[in-house]
């Protein structure tokens, strides 16, 4: 996926990361979107919350194993407290220095579901792998080194491929067409919400009728192929107001809107407050 130009993007500041983080911390970076340029996989180890990835809201529990490729949209809504989750991140720098092209694009991450459940005894196991590379990247010095590093990769790449083939979401439909169809356009507006503000231009892409494709969208996600473009609008546009000094014009502009004022009503349709409002609450 082409790397939008303005809005923030996280990356990890290390080659790689083995880290834990609580319900409390992930809080702070609640309404905070982003998208990603490292590459990361997430155990939830306890507790519970709520994140959207790309244009999708989850809720996310206790052995979830989340898988998350560079060019993620994230954005954190709340989590409880006592939530515990175990995190691997490989940096963009990691990526591209190992000829991955900036994409972890192994079979491990094309998954049609981000978020996977494990079941207890196998999300078990992967908690205690973690806790072992957690410890053995925090001694004095490091057991971990760049090559060993290396080997690590592509075990957590064979064993999450593995267990997407072993444990595929047990209340997700099978890829029939319609699926089929809703990943296509998810991929699609993902790629071109900033140029293309209506379904028509993806239905000429997909060469699908206009009635065809709104209906196959609605069927399988209950929502409204427009309502997927406008969310995906209204993520990035919060992401700007919140975290660059972009002019709300230029932040329209860069969202394809040629007209602010039209910008403005957009944004407020959809939030309940317009963007400068939007901006004042967040600072």
């Amino acid at each position: 996926m082409k790397q939008p130009t303005n809005i923030p993007a996280l990356d990890c500041p290390k080659p790689f990361l083995f880290g834990d983080a609580s319900g409390k911390i992930m809080n702070e970076f609640s309404h905070f979107p982003c998208q990603l340029k490292c590459g990361v996989y997430a155990l939830v180890v306890c507790g519970e919350g709520h994140a959207t990835i790309n244009i999708t809201r989850y809720t996310i529990k206790q052995g979830d194993l989340l898988i998350l490729e560079p060019g993620t949209f994230f954005l954190v809504h709340d989590f409880t407290e006592e939530t515990r989750v175990y995190y691997t991140i490989f940096s963009s720098s990691f990526l591209e220095n190992n000829a991955f092209s900036n994409h972890m694009s192994l079979t491990t991450l094309q998954v049609n579901d981000p978020v996977l459940p494990l079941p207890d005894d196998v999300a078990s196991v992967t908690k205690h792998m973690l806790e072992t590379f957690m410890e053995a990247s925090n001694c004095q010095p490091s057991l971990l080194s760049s090559n060993k590093m290396l080997h690590i990769f592509n075990l957590l790449q064979t064993t999450y491929s593995e267990l997407v083939s072993n444990f595929q979401h047990t209340e997700a439909q099978p890829m029939d067409r319609k699926n089929e169809i809703y990943q296509e356009y998810c991929q699609l507006v993902m790629k071109h919400y900033r140029e293309w503000h209506h379904v028509t231009q993806y239905a000429e892409a997909m060469r699908l009728t206009l009635p065809h494709l709104s209906s196959t969208i609605k069927q399988a996600s209950a929502k409204t192929a427009g309502d997927l473009i406008n969310e995906a609008i209204i993520t990035d546009a919060k992401a700007q107001l919140k975290l660059t000094t972009l002019q709300i014009k230029e932040v329209a502009i860069s969202l394809g809107f040629e007209n602010v004022a039209f910008f403005n009503r957009f944004f407020k349709s959809h939030t309940g407050m317009t963007p400068k409002a939007y901006r004042l609450a967040t600072l």
